[in-house]
């Protein structure tokens, strides 16, 4: 059967299951936007290439199946490659197809031409550039292998037009043999001899704390860690990445280390004296000062990427594994600590001295942000999705949110990109349809990428969005507070410039206010009762609200900075 390139691509991505690709098209990628209209396949046309790329990362990370975005070449390339550095960072399955010009014209500064592959080199996992038509099911057939097996990441596919205008013989990969990754070996058997000095060290342990990172979710080891964790009766720490992977409700979690931590979290890692890190890679945010992190403790690192050993922090025992077959294979060895009632006594201490807390609302407002993401939790349907920006609403979302389970939180980790809350939470809806799904936005990052709200309502994804308005860069604003003697440098932003309601209006949206707490009650319900078109409300918030508990860049995690009103007992 003779195809076209162009079609042997759509094929292709036929072929891999692919139910939706989120595009724009233009001149480099027109051919293969052809064969777009007699496929199975949905294709959602954004605003803007960055909200493609974040939409597949946020179709991916609600999922657990590679996200896929296709654009065009120059601009259209380089649009997207924040959501690739983004999804490189937090290891998201991501398969990027971008157009190019033709062979021909490559090096000669064409329109619209731009190495792409050499500008994504560093934040792939492999990136191609297809030199003939024959080789584009290889081609895709490797970008889905690489995104989803080992440490998954970002793939992409740059292809020249006049590749995908010339034709080929249909034929399609009948293994990975065929594939041509010469080196390329992700599947690792769980060393024994690892685990079973992992087994020893866990035995004599006193103070041992599960570090759990986004490798656990990456690996669907979400059961398996709670039966482990369960039979142990070791505390659970689940990194900003990792949140969902163990349930918050549990009585053996302490929710969130690092920066914006639990004060229990927080201080359990740092008193341990052994660290089960498990799909992990000691992010600066958890550790704080390095050399001051758990400096008792010994650690057994659990990572499918024998790069993260010793990156950082010396490993004791390093176990190349996924953490689901790690898990699985020490639970069969019934590895496990003596009794923990002494250290379990020490962190109930810290959690009932230092809860996670905020001043009352006050009934003429401003409203407190920690009480509008608790009061949208509190009506919202079990396994609603979350989706933030990045920022204070980030940090808050993801410690008074309560995740229960994996694929319910969406949020920018590594990279920390603004706007990837709204693009995200359309991807997210998209791959769960049925689920509820809020972004929980700051005003800074919904004005970066809001225009996607009309995809949402051309596309008919009804998502729900909160934006905390403070009027500020709120955590640029805390920080020059803090640290820059309240010397605020361009960092106000208006409270009602824009007007939200009337942007979200101009969309197609419904568009909400709420100033005061009756107010943010009753639009929380409207909120709710809108399941068609997309919504977007306007919380009023406190600008001089800060996250804490707080650990400043560079410090130890001893010199946690918890709510002022329990600085007295601190």
């Amino acid at each position: 059967m003779e195809l076209t390139g162009a079609q042997a691509l759509i094929k292709s991505l036929e072929h891999e299951g692919v139910e939706v690709i989120f595009g724009l098209p233009g001149g480099a990628i027109l051919p293969v936007y052809d064969p777009i209209l007699d496929s199975p396949i949905r294709h959602i046309l954004v605003r803007h290439e960055q909200g493609a790329g974040h939409m597949a990362e946020g179709y991916a990370l609600a999922t657990g199946r590679p996200g896929v975005a296709m654009v065009t070449s120059g601009p259209g390339a380089t649009n997207i490659v924040t959501p690739i550095a983004n999804a490189h960072m937090d290891s998201t399955p991501l398969v990027v197809v971008t157009g190019q010009v033709a062979r021909a014209s490559i090096g000669t500064d064409a329109f619209q031409e731009c190495d792409i592959t050499g500008i994504t080199m560093g934040i792939t996992k492999h990136n191609f550039l297809v030199s003939s038509a024959r080789e584009i099911p290889r081609a895709i057939a490797a970008a889905f292998h690489l995104a989803t097996t080992g440490r998954p990441g970002p793939v992409l596919v740059d292809l020249p037009k006049d590749v995908a205008q010339s034709t080929m013989e249909w034929w399609y990969p009948a293994g990975v043999e065929e594939l041509d990754l010469p080196g390329y070996r992700p599947l690792v058997g769980v060393d024994e001899g690892e685990l079973e000095r992992a087994a020893a060290l866990l035995a004599t342990s006193e103070r041992p704390v599960l570090y759990v990172g986004g490798g656990v979710l990456k690996a669907r080891a979400h059961e398996q860690l709670r039966a482990f964790a369960e039979r142990t009766r070791i505390p659970v720490v689940t990194t900003l990445m990792a949140r969902g992977a163990f349930p918050d409700s549990h009585e053996l979690a302490l929710g969130m280390p690092g920066m914006h931590g639990t004060y229990a979290a927080v201080t359990a890692l740092q008193r341990a004296d052994l660290l089960l890190a498990l799909g992990t890679r000691f992010d600066d945010r958890v550790t704080g000062k390095v050399s001051a992190f758990a400096p008792s403790a010994k650690v057994v690192h659990v990572d499918i990427d024998a790069a993260e050993f010793n990156k950082i922090r010396h490993a004791d025992v390093a176990v190349r594994a996924d953490a689901a077959g790690a898990l699985g294979a020490l639970e069969e060895m019934g590895a496990a600590p003596a009794n923990l009632d002494v250290w379990w006594k020490e962190i109930r201490t810290w959690q009932e001295s230092y809860p996670l807390t905020y001043d009352p609302p006050a009934e003429a407002g401003p409203l407190r942000p920690q009480h509008v993401i608790e009061s949208i939790y509190a009506a919202s349907p079990g396994g609603t999705v979350v989706a933030a920006g990045v920022g204070q609403h980030q940090m808050w979302a993801s410690q008074f949110w309560r995740f229960e389970e994996p694929g319910t939180w969406i949020n920018s980790g590594g990279a920390g990109t603004m706007g990837f809350g709204v693009p995200a939470a359309i991807g997210a809806k998209v791959g769960r349809p049925e689920r509820t799904v809020w972004c929980i936005d700051g005003d800074g990052c919904f004005q970066m990428t809001a225009q996607e709200l009309t995809t949402a309502r051309a596309e008919g994804i009804p998502i729900k969005v909160a934006i905390l308005n403070n009027a500020y860069l709120g955590m640029v604003r805390q920080w020059q507070e803090m640290f820059y003697e309240e010397r605020y440098s361009e960092v106000y932003l208006n409270a009602d410039l824009p007007d939200y309601v009337k942007w979200a209006e101009a969309m197609g949206c419904v568009g909400l206010r709420a100033r005061t707490p009756a107010e943010m009650r009753s639009v929380i319900e409207e909120a709710n009762a809108v399941n068609d078109v997309p919504v977007v409300v306007d919380f009023r918030t406190d600008a001089t609200e800060k996250v804490f508990p707080m650990v400043a860049a560079g410090a130890s995690n001893d010199d946690i900075m918890v709510h002022p009103s329990q600085r007295v007992r601190a």
